[in-house]
């Protein structure tokens, strides 16, 4: 199949450029994939508005729909691997991951597909009885979804189950950097009855097509996850035409240890959360920040067990983490790291490209660091994590506060009180108890402050593609009087 799907057909981009998909733990050759230019995003727009406006798709019922993305869980299931095998080699993150990773997507696809039919609506009483009210959902419309590299499908299938569900059509531009699961998506949902038009791929670099998806005054939400300043620019685009903009922006994440906390379970999960995938996740841990009474032992024993991480290429057995999405990206970490040192962040281990094909950076840890510097305030997206002190409960809340960012947190400790004021005092959109990464469809996921804008996930995941209407109708229609004769 060709890369673009545009109206019910794949296609080639018409003026037949293409981008070569490398794995960047080796640099093999992965796939071949067109490239689209503003010509094919403009006809998948053209597309998706013309089946949404012709009304039929947002006429199938909820149940339909829902069983369309339940035959496309099915689908997937039974490709597992094949599924698996496919991120990793994209995104160059172990199979172990990327199969944990399609089966989160699966998941996600049946919650969708069976959350759809609680939205019917609501009566409101008026108190009066001649009069009917209720508040009805219906879809947004056409929806354009940006998805990043990191999690390829799993952040597509966040965006296009609940758009499915709620009746929208939609196009989905992956990264350009990892497009093949979004192209099996796709294939997946058309093998699992999607009708043509509803739902549109394109592929493309958003610095030559981004505007093109964002500014057109054809679509009627953008749903975007991906870095800070990126955001900043749809939400402008898309401002000319008032359309609904949905962002996921990422984090600088808080990871606050009491010395009063379980330490085996608190050491063995700071490392998961800074250096799982390389920390190339939007809600890694990537600040510790230690109760000074323990900071050093803590801190000695965290040290000893990341230099002990074993990297390696996605099928390599023995490896728990794997490689950088790219070169150009690993430039940008240790850059980060040089900085960091420059400010007066202590280098406590790792910090150096290693040699060898590959885009590895290893474990990196940074102390002696507080909330003034830049390594502490802006994401390195990578294995690279930031270690301050506190020496009260007030001033713990207060550094994992101090942040542009409000993504998500965690707090330690075995005090059940101290837990849920740390939590609930927190400016984070999830925050962990004793825990640190895991999420569940069900439950909303999004940011405060620039971390973001709207939710993916639980029930408002799905109202963010849905619009309410309120119809009140008078059942015993009379003159008001109110003029007069």
């Amino acid at each position: 199949m060709d890369g673009l799907h545009i109206n019910g057909a794949w296609v080639s981009a018409q003026d037949a450029a293409v981008r070569e998909i490398r794995c960047p733990a080796d640099g093999t050759l992965v796939a071949t994939v067109p490239e689209a230019s503003a010509t094919e995003v403009a006809q998948a727009i053209a597309g998706a508005r013309s089946t949404f406006d012709a009304g039929w798709w947002k006429q199938v019922s909820v149940v339909e729909r829902g069983a369309i993305l339940a035959r496309t869980a099915d689908l997937m299931e039974s490709r597992l691997e094949e599924f698996a095998r496919a991120e990793s080699l994209d995104t160059g993150k172990r199979i172990a991951e990327a199969r944990y990773d399609i089966a989160d997507s699966i998941r996600c696809i049946r919650y969708f597909a069976s959350l759809g039919s609680t939205f019917s609506g609501r009566q409101v009483d008026t108190g009066d009885p001649h009069i009917v009210s209720r508040v009805q959902y219906e879809p947004v419309g056409v929806a354009v979804l940006i998805t990043p590299w990191n999690y390829p499908l799993l952040q597509a299938v966040w965006k296009v189950a609940p758009a499915i569900a709620a009746g929208c059509t939609f196009v989905l531009k992956p990264s350009e950097l990892t497009p093949s699961t979004s192209i099996m998506l796709m294939q997946a949902l058309i093998d699992a009855g999607l009708a043509p038009g509803v739902g549109n791929l394109i592929l493309g670099a958003g610095s030559s097509i981004g505007d093109s998806l964002t500014a057109s005054p054809d679509v009627d939400m953008v749903s975007f996850t991906g870095g800070r300043e990126t955001g900043k620019r749809v939400m402008a685009s898309a401002s000319a035409t008032i359309k609904k903009v949905a962002l996921e922006l990422g984090g600088k994440n808080p990871n606050i240890i009491f010395a009063d906390a379980d330490i085996e379970a608190a050491l063995d999960n700071a490392l998961t959360a800074i250096f799982l995938h390389s920390g190339q996740v939007c809600s890694a841990g990537s600040r510790l920040i230690i109760d000074e009474s323990i900071h050093e032992s803590f801190l000695q024993e965290f040290i000893a067990r990341a230099e002990k991480i074993r990297i390696g290429g996605p099928f390599d057995e023995t490896a728990e983490t794997g490689t950088l999405i790219s070169e150009a990206h690993r430039n940008k970490v240790h850059a980060y790291v040089t900085h960091a040192v420059s400010e007066g962040a202590d280098l406590r281990s790792g910090g150096e490209i290693p040699e060898g094909p590959g885009y590895f950076y290893p474990p990196t840890i940074l102390t002696n660091c507080n909330t003034k510097m830049t390594c502490v305030q802006e994401e390195s997206f990578g294995p690279v994590v930031t270690v301050e002190t506190f020496a009260t409960e007030i001033e713990a809340i207060q550094l994992a506060n101090d942040t542009h960012y409000g993504l998500a947190g965690a707090v330690w400790t075995q005090d059940a009180g101290k837990s849920q004021r740390v939590a609930n005092a927190l400016r984070h959109g999830t925050i962990w108890i004793n825990d640190f990464h895991p999420y569940v469809p069900q439950a909303e996921w999004g940011g405060f402050k620039q971390s973001g804008n709207g939710r993916e996930l639980g029930p408002s995941g799905l109202l963010e593609y849905l619009e309410a209407k309120h119809v009140y109708q008078n059942i015993n229609p009379a003159p008001s009087g109110w003029f007069g004769a």
